[in-house]
């Protein structure tokens, strides 16, 4: 059974922060709260972790995985960005957005959606979300935790230890924190694409 840790939702612990991100670099899947529920997270370069998360999501090559990152310092290394969609991007993070963005060689394949090689990126507004990313130094491959069969992400830890608590190593408990999805943008195109409406407004984008 997965390790649990009550952690604080607006002062994280830097003890068990530092243990979490242990839990990562030894190649561990974390669940952990975001913005818009809770999230699937692992290291970027670790394939067996990110598999395991494939195996729990039932996850195939045309789904969109996300970076998740403490800034927008990373991201020309990761994806491929013109000066208009960094100015969208810039304004409105951190935020409850997903950005559709091609991605470079940096990113490993695996992590790409299949045919258009594309990747997923985000700057969460969560507290521990931010404080587990500054310590790792490094943005975290993430998908949100979605059981096959749902509609929605799950939101309660207790909930998510029974259900998944034997197949991850550890659940990071903030709270109940709702269902809030991203709002998705396509910026691979010549004009920003909604694909998805959710909590993030908008008319940024229209």
């Amino acid at each position: 059974m997965s390790q649990l840790f009550p952690v604080h939702p607006e002062n994280p612990q830097p003890r068990l922060i530092k243990q979490a991100v242990e839990y990562l670099t030894k190649g561990g899947v974390i669940v952990y709260p975001t913005d818009s529920g809770y999230a699937l997270g692992c290291r970027l370069e670790d394939k067996n972790a990110m598999e395991r998360i494939c195996r729990i999501r039932q996850l195939d090559g045309n789904h969109h995985f996300t970076l998740m990152c403490r800034d927008l310092s990373e991201l020309s290394t990761y994806a491929y960005v013109d000066n208009s969609a960094f100015r969208l991007i810039k304004n409105n993070t951190p935020g409850s957005y997903t950005f559709i963005l091609k991605a470079t060689k940096e990113v490993p394949r695996r992590l790409m959606n299949d045919k258009r090689k594309t990747i997923g990126l985000r700057v969460p507004s969560n507290a521990i979300a931010l404080a587990l990313l500054e310590a790792l130094n490094e943005p975290m491959m993430s998908t949100s935790l979605m059981l096959p069969g749902n509609d929605f992400t799950e939101s309660d830890p207790e909930d998510i230890q029974h259900s998944i608590g034997k197949v991850v190593d550890l659940i990071i408990d903030g709270g109940a924190i709702g269902q809030h999805p991203t709002t998705v943008i396509d910026l691979t195109g010549d004009a920003p694409e909604i694909i998805r409406e959710g909590v993030g407004p908008t008319k940024p984008f229209e």
